[in-house]
């Protein structure tokens, strides 16, 4: 028996996983889960890192005393955020959060020194305010003395693995969505780089998922109670490790990774770089076995978090299952909103931005929490329906069927009303793919696998999706019309992941 622990690092939430393997059959218990709030100080919001890390200890802890032995531990998290540490390795400040003011203010001054084409040309990564680069390149602008000290650039959980055994490296997924990697030449864009006045030697090697880092050090060992477990570079954009556990069944199926965000996107077998994907904004990214995600970037779930942390702090706690059984309930399809309008990309009172977006666009506002709830998620279930059209023009090949993995897979409204939108047969689950793809590179990095096929197997011996078959409804081709309407003539828009 295999025994290997799955950090995941959700972008509201952590959770630590026990996964024991036993060559044919995985499973997966979860020992510790813990909450991601974010920090303002000054104006500035930032990670409350060392809480996330000491509740990663905590979990390897908990997963030591139930397996008694841990062969290896692995840690994926959100894109595009990091940390800087100087010549002794020490954190020079809290990783900063991607929602932050700093990098919106800054993407107009990279576009004097690289236009959008030649960014998106030489990146492939989708055009967003909150990527890794607008946030240097505006430290640079601001002769901010934290990157005049920086020695090392690590993303997230790079910046973990570093603390767990000392590795100074970035694992390729994460480092793609930087829009500071040239996916086709395989390595950093230095010259780019150095156009925005960039240290050259701030970034680290780039390793692949799979990659062996070191054992635990030593006081991390004594600290958690675990002896001779390896450190593995999973696929540590958590998207990637998603993506790693879909058991598709038919080559070229879409798939949406849901939660805070869904990432809509179509496997393939290397970047997707031309005219059309820049209109659509597609973006490449790196996936596990040499792969590409080619995805759209859509709003997801955190709009109706919000929704519930307003209402919440009005005195009215909705437990997630309350609102989906009253959504269900609500009038259909009577108001619709964008959900990567610029309007919902900042906390706030959600309920009240969706009654102004619906005021602004002349449709009825809807009242109850219930309503509330049935217009994100049947706008959400119509984004992800538009991003699917995006990538079937884009490769020129419609996909047959849609996998919806992560918590989103659970919600039995959205997975029915994107079938719905789509038009395509919706297969749910696994809901904790993040984790399952991240146990299964860990595998693969000890030899328990011989590839990402075979560790799919392993997905679809394990766990059977649930299948939402459209119904071919006439009311939902007229929302498509709609909401294609509706999206056609746009407010000002950004584009959000995590």
């Amino acid at each position: 028996m295999t025994t290997m622990v799955a950090a995941d690092l959700g972008a509201q939430s952590g959770r630590i996983a026990l996964g024991r393997f036993d060559g044919e059959r995985l499973d997966v218990s979860e020992v510790h889960r813990f909450s991601n709030v974010p920090v303002r100080t000054r104006a500035t919001l930032s990670w409350d890192i060392l809480r996330l890390y000491q509740d990663v200890l905590d979990g390897l802890r908990a997963a030591g005393r139930d397996a008694g032995r841990i062969d290896s531990v692995g840690v994926d998290a959100w894109a595009v955020d990091f940390g800087l540490l100087d010549r002794s390795g020490r954190l020079l400040g809290n990783p900063v959060h991607y929602r932050d003011a700093r990098r919106a203010a800054a993407v107009d001054g990279v576009f004097a020194r690289i236009p959008p084409r030649e960014l998106y040309e030489r990146t492939g990564i989708q055009l967003m305010p909150i990527n890794t680069i607008f946030e240097l390149a505006g430290m640079a602008t601001g002769n901010d003395p934290v990157l005049a000290a920086a020695d090392t650039l690590l993303l997230i959980p790079d910046l973990v693995h570093y603390w767990l055994c000392g590795s100074r490296v970035v694992e390729r997924t994460n480092a793609t969505t930087t829009q500071c990697f040239d996916p086709r030449a395989g390595g950093w864009a230095g010259d780019l780089l150095a156009r925005l006045e960039l240290p050259p030697g701030l970034f680290p090697e780039v390793v692949l998922p799979g990659t062996t880092l070191g054992p635990l050090a030593p006081d991390v060992a004594d600290e958690v109670q675990i002896e001779g477990a390896t450190v593995v570079a999973v696929g540590t954009h958590d998207t990637a490790s998603a993506v790693a556990a879909i058991p598709f069944r038919q080559a070229g199926s879409a798939y949406i990774s849901a939660g805070t965000w869904s990432l809509v996107g179509v496997e393939v077998d290397g970047p997707v770089i031309d005219d059309r994907t820049f209109a659509a904004n597609l973006t490449n990214e790196g996936g596990v076995a040499g792969t590409v995600r080619l995805l759209k970037n859509v709003a997801g779930l955190w709009i109706l978090h919000e929704c519930r942390r307003a209402w919440a702090l009005e005195g009215r706690d909705f437990a997630f299952e309350e609102l989906v059984s009253e959504a269900s309930e609500a009038p259909q399809l009577r108001a619709l909103i964008d959900p990567d309008d610029a309007l919902f990309a900042d906390p706030g009172s959600m309920p009240a931005k969706v009654a102004e977006f619906c005021v602004a666009t002349r449709q009825p506002v809807p009242e109850s929490p219930g309503a509330v709830t049935r217009c994100v998620l049947e706008s959400l279930a119509l984004k992800h329906a538009q991003a699917i059209g995006s990538l079937a023009e884009a490769t020129g090949a419609m996909p047959t069927e849609v996998h919806v993995v992560g918590g989103g897979a659970r919600n039995e409204l959205l997975c029915v009303w994107t079938a719905e939108a789509a038009g395509l047969p919706v297969l749910a689950g696994p809901e904790e793919a993040t984790q399952i793809g991240n146990l299964l590179v860990q595998a693969i990095a000890l030899g328990e696998l011989a590839s990402l096929d075979e560790a799919r197997e392993v997905v679809r011996a394990s766990i059977e999706p649930v299948l939402y078959e459209p119904s071919g409804s006439a009311v939902w081709r007229e929302a498509r019309d709609r909401f294609a309407e509706l999206t056609a003539t746009p407010r000002v828009q950004v584009e959000a992941r995590a």
